[in-house]
């Protein structure tokens, strides 16, 4: 888990998934670390260790730029959504909503969040390849767009949906057969995968949908992994999902949306050069636009789901470092009062971050460190090797790129509260979560009566 130890303002202001900091990024005159005009040692103060601080306006950067980018190379209509898995909270779902987008969620948590940030329920999809009775028929009440993942979806929907009501609105996802250089956990894409229709299944499900009175097939849907760095597996799959759409509207399905998914990554440590925003956009675009061309087909409404690329290098995570361990010749582990329950991604994904000291971001480096977590696991190492200031008990320590996927796989492993959650604006800092208390955990415990009795 390399990684940069150099702090460095956000380089890329009009697609922030290229800095590993968020954009408005400074360091004062005393030489302390900024982000969204405040203070961060101010933040960890004020709110506790471990925070999850989200920067405002890298959040809305990253919205208009995605929506700016389809206006400017897709002549047809476009909807990028956000998809809620990585960061989900009202919070960030009013945030969304406000810049524009819609929402992919993927059960009815999220759902429910979405549907209480204010997104439009005709702009949210719901995703999932084992929904629940209960999942289908909230987003079906709620006008929600479903996404069929499987036959399981199909036949349950025949038993929920009222017969001679309206029909639920579907949107079809398939395994498109398209691989990309990612880690394996989170490929999507080939064809040994749990999600969607495999390509020999995809005529005979749309043929079988066309009977359904409580169908309505509006959309196609295919998604290749997620920390993708290359453009041209997203060039071959807007071919692929073409081809699907002529398919389809050959057996007479209203389909109007073509969603390419997410999967677009971003910068984590100073070796990691993704594409832009723009980029990216442009490939779909127009990878779409000519399939469509070729094929003479009236242009759907282009969806794209970006998560990752729009949360996470607007967030960082503060600690307080706690102790050290020397270990001559081998290793020095400094601890942190957080660790795997509030980052995950190291010891699931050997995630690589960037950190640094915020009160001395910018001071001559003195020693090369491992940050360990608190938790009673030899595997819980937030960052090895990183290269810093000598850190005394009490500093604080960021690490960028932590607005997805850390508070949404947070747990509660060793009954450790989950952090509280601040967002920053023009040196504005409001709480979007509260920290969990270590009472808070119990409220969901029952002791079984023939245990109070034995006590």
């Amino acid at each position: 888990m390399a990684n940069s130890n150099q702090y460095e303002p956000g380089r890329d202001l009009l697609s922030p998934n290229r800095n590993f900091a968020p954009i408005t990024s400074e360091i004062d005159e005393q030489g302390i670390l900024m982000v969204g005009g405040c203070k961060l040692s101010c933040l960890a103060e004020r709110y506790g260790t471990p925070l999850y601080v989200l920067d405002e306006a890298t959040i809305r950067a990253a919205c208009k730029s995605y929506k700016e980018s389809l206006e400017k190379y897709y002549p047809g209509r476009s909807l990028a959504l956000y998809a809620s898995k990585a960061n989900s909270s009202l919070a960030i779902s009013s945030l969304m909503a406000s810049e524009g987008l819609g929402l992919d969620a993927v059960s009815e948590g999220e759902l429910i969040t979405a549907l209480k940030g204010g997104v439009p329920s005709n702009q949210i999809v719901l995703h999932g390849n084992n929904k629940s009775d209960q999942e289908l028929l909230l987003a079906y009440k709620n006008g929600v767009k479903i996404v069929i993942d499987n036959q399981h979806d199909i036949d349950r929907l025949t038993q929920i949906v009222p017969s001679g009501s309206r029909p639920a609105e579907l949107m079809l996802r398939f395994t498109p057969g398209i691989e990309c250089h990612t880690h394996e956990y989170i490929r999507t894409g080939h064809l040994d995968s749990k999600f969607g229709f495999d390509p020999d299944q995809l005529e005979s499900a749309l043929k079988q949908l066309k009977k359904i009175d409580c169908a309505r097939l509006s959309g196609l849907h295919a998604h290749i992994g997620s920390q993708i760095f290359e453009l041209e597996p997203h060039k071959d799959l807007t071919g692929v999902m073409v081809d699907a759409l002529a398919l389809a509207r050959q057996l007479g399905h209203p389909i109007e949306d073509l969603n390419i998914g997410g999967g677009l990554g971003i910068r984590y440590v100073e070796a990691d050069d993704p594409p832009s925003i723009e980029d990216w956009v442009k490939v779909i675009s127009n990878g779409v636009k000519e399939a469509c061309e070729l094929k003479k087909l009236d242009l759907p409404r282009l969806m794209c789901e970006p998560g990752r690329s729009l949360v996470a290098n607007a967030g960082l995570t503060l600690y307080k470092i706690g102790s050290r361990k020397n270990i001559p010749g081998v290793r020095t582990y400094v601890s942190v009062d957080g660790g795997m329950s509030d980052n995950p991604r190291p010891i699931t994904y050997q995630s690589c971050y960037s950190a640094c000291l915020v009160d001395r971001p910018l001071d001559p480096v003195k020693e090369k460190i491992t940050i360990a977590g608190k938790h009673c696991e030899s595997g819980d190492v937030l960052l090895k090797d990183l290269s810093l200031p000598y850190s005394r008990r009490g500093d604080v320590l960021a690490v960028f790129g932590t607005g997805a996927y850390n508070s949404s796989m947070g747990s509660n492993y060793n009954r450790i509260p989950r952090p509280a959650a601040v967002i920053v604006n023009n040196g504005q800092s409001d709480l979007v979560q509260r920290r969990e208390q270590p009472e808070d955990l119990l409220q969901y415990d029952v002791i079984p009566d023939h245990l109070i009795e034995l006590g």
